[in-house]
C-alpha cells in the first residue's frame, strides 16, 4: 500500500504539471471504486487547479470554485502525468485533462482507492476530521507522544501507527523508526519514557525524511507518477530482512506478527 512518502513523492511528482493549470476535460471510465466517483466531479472543467497539498496519504486538489477533490490511491492505487494521446492502461479509471496539453490518470487494478468532489471544508470531512498530527510537522513532538501513549497498554509499534496519534507511520516505518529509536515492537506504550518518546519522535522524522528524499519505498504496486519506483527500500534495516544479519550488530532479524502486521526488529539493537 503507498503509505505517506509514496504519496508525498507523489505529490511533488505531479505539483509541477497540475498547479495553476486549467481543467478542459474530466473522463470517467469506471466510477465504482471503494465509493462511487461523484457525478460533479465534472464540473471542475474550465477550472484550475489553485492547490495541492497532502493530508496524512490523502492528496487534496483545491480548485478556484471553492471545491476540493480529495484522492486516497488505497492498496495499489497510482497518479501518472500522461499525453492525452497515449493509450489507456486496463486500470485506468480516471483522468484529468490539462490546457497545458497533460492528462493527470488515476490507476488502480484492486479499486480501493478513491475520488472525491465536495465543497465543504476539507478539513471538516470525515475522512480527515478525526486525524493526529501529520508527522513532520512542529505539531508532532515528544511530548504529545509521550502524552498519548500514558494510558495505552497496547505495544508501541501498534500506537504509533493509530492515525489518532500520528498520522502516516504505516507498517515499514514503524518498524524502522522503532529500529532507530533502539525499542523493540512490542514494548508496552505506557512503558515509553520521555527520552525514549524523544528518541522515537525524532526516529519518525527522520525515517520519513529519509524515505521521501529517495522516492518512497520500492512496494509491489507503488510507481512514481512518472511511471518509476521508488527506491527506499535498498536502506531499510529490518522490515523484510527476518533472518538476515543485522546491519549494525549483525545478529539475526527476529519477525513476528503484531496486529495483524508483520513486525521485524533486532533482539540486540532493540531493547
Amino acid at each position: 500500500m503507498p503509505e505517506l512518502p509514496e504519496v508525498e513523492t507523489t505529490r511533488r511528482g505531479i505539483k509541477p504539471h497540475v498547479l495553476g493549470k486549467r481543467v478542459t476535460e474530466v473522463i470517467v471510465r469506471r466510477r465504482d471504486l471503494r465509493q462511487p466517483i461523484p457525478e460533479s466531479i465534472s464540473e471542475i472543467e474550465n477550472h484550475r487547479v489553485t492547490s495541492l497539498a497532502r493530508r496524512s496519504k490523502y492528496l487534496l486538489l483545491g480548485i478556484d470554485d471553492g471545491s476540493t477533490v480529495l484522492i486516497h490511491l488505497g492498496m495499489s492505487g497510482s497518479l501518472r502525468v500522461a499525453n492525452p494521446t497515449e493509450d489507456w492502461r486496463k486500470h485506468d479509471h480516471l483522468a484529468i485533462t490539462l490546457a497545458n496539453g497533460k492528462q493527470l490518470r488515476f490507476h488502480d487494478p484492486r479499486r480501493f482507492g478513491l475520488t472525491l468532489h465536495f465543497r465543504h471544508d476539507p478539513a471538516s470531512h470525515p475522512l480527515l476530521a478525526h486525524l493526529g498530527p501529520e508527522p513532520l510537522s512542529d505539531d508532532f513532538t515528544a511530548a504529545r507522544l509521550h502524552a498519548a501513549c500514558q494510558s495505552r497498554g497496547s505495544a508501541i509499534k501498534i500506537v504509533i501507527m493509530d492515525a489518532k496519534v500520528v498520522v502516516g507511520v504505516g507498517n515499514i516505518y514503524a518498524s524502522e523508526a522503532l529500529f532507530r529509536a533502539g525499542i523493540r515492537p512490542r514494548t508496552a506504550a505506557k512503558r515509553l519514557t520521555k527520552p525514549r518518546a524523544a528518541k522515537l519522535t525524532a526516529a519518525i522524522k527522520q525515517v520519513l525524511t529519509d524515505s521521501i528524499e529517495q522516492g518512497g519505498t520500492t512496494l509491489r504496486d507503488f510507481l512514481h507518477s512518472d511511471g518509476q519506483l521508488g527506491y527506499f527500500k535498498q536502506q531499510l534495516f529490518v522490515y523484510g530482512r527476518a533472518g538476515e544479519p543485522c546491519r549494525v550488530c549483525q545478529t539475526p532479524v527476529k519477525h513476528a506478527v503484531l496486529g495483524q502486521r508483520a513486525t521485524y526488529w533486532c533482539p540486540t539493537c532493540q531493547t
